[in-house]
């Protein structure tokens, strides 16, 4: 038990997907794992432990933006010994050929800023997806023939940003989506010798304005998790 953890030691796995909804979390977990068991609801940042295939996994809440995350991804790695740690979230699109539904995975997270800033210092790090989990990903959305983008996202700490030029240049250098967790994850899966991916669906788009309804959210994003998990298990048939 750690202070935003209430699992006890055992009851996490080593392989955990990580939605900042903590209601996608349980919804992800009633619906992909067997036997699932709530093992965290510390401040209702709901976590689920269960097998997909045989597997342990564990699907635990991150909250929104790098901070929050950070918290969790911490005690997971250094308190629950977590060793794979996947990002499964919604993003913003941001070049013509993305479209609504489309998933993205993130090969890289460009950003501003992070928690680790302070660690870091005058160092501009370039933060990285596990390459095994990447290409294990590429594979299973190939297979199950979702429209999928490899590349380089954008990890905002703001979500109402009012930097319209900065936006332009990231469209212009190739940036496929923006969402508020990725970078800081990746960090610190480097940072413990541990991999990360994120599997990101797209939700809303901004360039054309559209977006998802949120009753549409969740049965938009099976085909994140099913990813996810054949990523983290590429053996398992």
């Amino acid at each position: 038990m750690t202070i935003h953890i209430g699992a006890q030691k055992g009851e996490i796995a080593e392989t955990v997907l990580m939605p900042g909804d903590p209601y996608r979390a349980k919804w992800a977990a009633e619906t992909f794992l067997q036997d699932a068991k709530l093992v965290n609801d510390v401040r209702g940042m709901l976590g689920f432990t269960g097998t997909w295939k045989g597997n342990p996994v564990t699907i635990q809440g991150s909250g929104m933006g790098m901070p929050s995350l950070s918290i969790y991804a911490n005690e997971l790695i250094r308190d629950y010994g977590a060793k794979t740690l996947i990002r499964i979230g919604s993003c913003g699109g941001m070049q013509d050929n993305i479209k609504i539904r489309d998933v993205i995975l993130a090969m890289t997270a460009t950003t501003l800023s992070t928690p680790s800033r302070g660690i870091l210092k005058e160092l501009n790090y370039a933060p990285c997806a596990d390459w095994s989990l990447l290409q294990a990903a590429a594979q299973a959305a190939a297979a199950k023939g979702t429209p999928t983008h490899v590349g380089v996202i954008y990890s905002s700490d703001v979500f109402y940003d009012e930097r319209p030029d900065l936006n332009e240049q990231m469209v212009r250098h190739g940036i496929l989506g923006v969402e508020m967790e990725a970078a800081e994850l990746y960090i610190l899966a480097a940072r413990h010798k541990c991999r990360a991916l994120a599997v990101l669906t797209v939700s809303d788009h901004l360039l054309t304005g559209e977006a998802l309804p949120s009753s549409e959210r969740e049965s938009s994003f099976g085909d994140m998790v099913e990813i996810a998990l054949k990523a983290a298990f590429p053996n398992v048939e």
